[in-house]
């Protein structure tokens, strides 16, 4: 009885042990899978995706360049007797800057004027004697060729009297001058220069535009263009004219006009950044550039749905700074993962971070 007695109280110990052990071993697990669940659960910043107004707007570095840049090119042969531009003087179309020694051709042109006016008098005589049939048809047409030979004559000894005071095609700023009194001067083939004038009422800004924003111009469009020299003034100007032919890097040459300042004057050769704003449009959803996963011809996002991520395809449009559009794949109002993407998985658990 006694032996019966010790195997019954060893089988209620043995039984007691056991019910200890799987009742420590079941709180142990609940433990770690409660520990689990809080390791898996990534913590993230959120953005909600919505429409908005947006500008396309862009701004490029170029060259200013005067509105009208003239080499003058000596068209006689002949030394200089007289200055008459100094380097900085302002002058007007048409002003004489240089005058060459023009004894010469003042002598020839004297000449072939009076020949000119001796044969146009002899032709209207001869012209009133044909009429009336007082000469022969050979005559008149003597005399009609002596006209038109001292005619000739005379317009060539003219010009290059008149060459011997060179003048400026346009209104502007001397730049350069260099000959003095006492330089030889060469004609043409290989002319001397004379003097270098630059237009600088209006410039000209130009800038290599890229083949996705060129489509977005057109000409007469308003730019706004500032520089280093006046970071807080801002000059208004138009596109002028837009190549249709590209560079080797896939540029196009865009010129911009604007007007130059008395209180702000500009010059020829400074750095410019044009600056274009482009109409306002209603945009699809804007999110931040950094919320894309991987490239934008196949780009992802994370959207959060009840605390758990979900993994989208999305189709993207413009970018705007560090924002970027998305065209297909994001509803109004959905919450999209912006920071601490990298580690999630589809279906991962999420905290948002506030």
């Amino acid at each position: 009885m006694t032996k019966y007695r010790l195997i019954s109280i060893s089988v209620v110990l043995l039984g007691v042990s056991l019910g200890f052990i799987m009742n420590s071993q079941a709180k142990s697990d609940s433990q770690t899978s409660t520990g689990t669940n809080i390791t898996t659960a990534y913590s993230v910043s959120v953005v909600t995706a919505e429409k908005q107004s947006v500008s396309d707007s862009f701004s490029l570095i170029g060259t200013i360049a005067a509105n009208n840049d003239v080499v003058v090119m000596s068209e006689t042969q002949g030394r200089v007797v007289k200055v008459n531009a100094q380097v900085g003087d302002y002058k007007t179309a048409g002003s004489v800057l240089v005058e060459v020694d023009d004894e010469l051709k003042e002598a020839n042109y004297k000449t072939a004027k009076l020949t000119y006016d001796k044969a146009k008098n002899d032709l209207d005589r001869y012209e009133a004697l044909y009429k009336d049939k007082s000469i022969s048809e050979s005559q008149i047409e003597q005399a009609r060729w002596a006209f038109q030979s001292a005619e000739s004559q005379y317009i060539v000894a003219r010009r290059q009297y008149q060459d011997t005071k060179i003048t400026t095609p346009i209104s502007g700023i001397v730049t350069a001058r260099p000959v003095d009194i006492g330089s030889m001067l060469q004609g043409s083939p290989q002319p001397s220069v004379v003097a270098n004038i630059v237009d600088i009422s209006k410039l000209k800004v130009k800038i290599n535009v890229s083949e996705k924003e060129v489509f977005k111009l057109n000409v007469g469009d308003n730019v706004e263009v500032t520089t280093d020299v006046y970071p807080n003034a801002t000059f208004e100007g138009k596109v002028f004219t837009i190549a249709a032919k590209g560079d080797d890097a896939h540029t196009y040459p865009v010129e911009v006009r604007i007007e130059n300042s008395k209180t702000f004057p500009l010059k020829a050769g400074m750095f410019g950044r044009v600056s274009f704003t482009l109409k306002s449009r209603q945009a699809n959803i804007i999110i931040p550039r950094e919320a894309i996963i991987g490239s934008v011809k196949e780009a992802k996002v994370y959207v959060v749905q009840n605390n758990v991520a979900k993994l989208r395809t999305v189709k993207v449009g413009a970018e705007f700074g560090t924002n970027i559009e998305i065209t297909s794949g994001i509803k109004e109002g959905e919450v999209v993962v912006v920071n601490g993407k990298n580690n999630l998985k589809e279906n991962a658990s999420v905290v948002v971070r506030k």
